[in-house]
């Protein structure tokens, strides 16, 4: 823990003998220390910290730039709270954008608190991390699948916080399978996982998306596929959105005969969805808004549900999503599809 071996912005960083050992205090919690010369992919990283203030602080790893890293990082205001889901966060940042309202399982409770030593513990193997949070035998979060794009790079901590005692091994991953976990609805046919996709449209501030803005022809479509858990993880292939933009997303269903199914709806952060045409739901889960979706703005199958009429034959979906804050996703799982096909386009 000395300056030299560390890349940091003016002003951002001291080193210094903390509590009679070698540390690097974080003096902002907007600005990230970087360790110089190492390149880490699997293995495990412990240290010890002491956040100073109620914000958040993290380390980041397998770190190409401030665009691609994995993440795990604490909510210092939720630490110690008795069933405070939201206390501690794995999650990856895909250009630029921090995943965490894409993921809520990837969340928990967690006992450690300001004002004295926490002992932090990753172990990363392939696909796979387990995290210890001041408890050397039972993991806090198990992440069955890291989600970053990046596979190795550098160590990082960001967050106002001092930070000692750090240990990088590289390759011990104590048994810990590098191959992702089995995603447990991969089998489920109730998830819509094959759409189409348009290009993102900038949308003003206050407008809403009506049957004139249905895509017209000529319209350019790519193909997106769910990901784990039926996830169309919208940021993986648009990035960060600047300002308010909307992308169209289109499937079609061919039902057995004239019915109405039930759909439960997780996205970020807000929809329209038209079926053959006409309008059949609005929402928008809004973070900052008291009408935002449980759990807490995450993309969540418990966000909202509707009812989706289907007409006998071939059926049109298309969902205009559109996002201005940090991931865009959709999940989308019928009632039923039995007797229900999903056409290629």
């Amino acid at each position: 823990m000395t300056a030299e071996k560390w890349g940091f912005s003016p002003g951002t960083c001291a080193f210094l003998s903390y509590k009679s050992v070698p540390a690097m205090r974080l003096l902002t919690n907007k600005d990230t220390s970087v360790l110089k010369d190492l390149h880490f992919s699997n293995g495990i990283i412990e240290y010890d910290i002491e956040p100073e203030d109620n914000d958040f602080t993290g380390v980041f790893f397998r770190r190409k730039d401030s665009k691609e890293s994995e993440y795990f990082y604490l909510r210092v205001f939720g630490g110690g709270i008795p069933g405070m889901m939201v206390a501690v966060q794995y999650a990856p940042i895909l250009h630029g954008v921090n995943l965490w309202n894409l993921l809520p399982y990837y969340q928990g409770p967690a006992s450690f608190g300001k004002g004295r030593w926490n002992h932090i513990k990753l172990v990363i193997s392939g696909e796979q991390m387990l995290v210890y949070v001041n408890d050397p035998v039972h993991p806090t979060l198990e992440i069955t699948h890291l989600e970053g794009a990046t596979r190795e790079g550098s160590i990082g901590f960001d967050g106002k916080a001092v930070i000692a005692n750090l240990v990088v091994t590289p390759d011990a991953t104590e048994g810990l399978s590098p191959v992702a976990g089995f995603d447990p609805y991969y089998s489920d046919p109730r998830y819509i996982r094959h759409w189409s996709v348009s290009q993102p449209i900038d949308l003003p501030k206050g407008r809403e998306l009506t049957r004139e803005d249905l895509p017209k022809a000529g319209t350019s479509w790519s193909g997106i596929e769910a990901e784990r858990l039926g996830m169309v993880n919208l940021t993986r292939m648009f990035g960060n959105s600047e300002s308010r933009r909307y992308v169209w997303l289109k499937c079609r269903l061919k039902a057995p005969e004239a019915q109405v199914r039930q759909v439960a709806f997780g996205f970020n952060n807000e929809v329209w969805v038209f079926v053959n045409g006409k309008m059949a739901f609005v929402d928008k889960n809004l973070y900052d808004e008291l009408m935002r979706k449980q759990p807490r703005a995450r993309c969540s199958i418990e966000n909202a549900s509707f009812t989706l009429p289907l007409q006998a034959g071939d059926n049109e979906i298309l969902i205009g999503v559109a996002n201005d804050f940090y991931g865009w996703a959709i999940i989308t799982r019928l009632d039923s599809m039995e007797g229900i096909e999903a056409l290629s386009e």
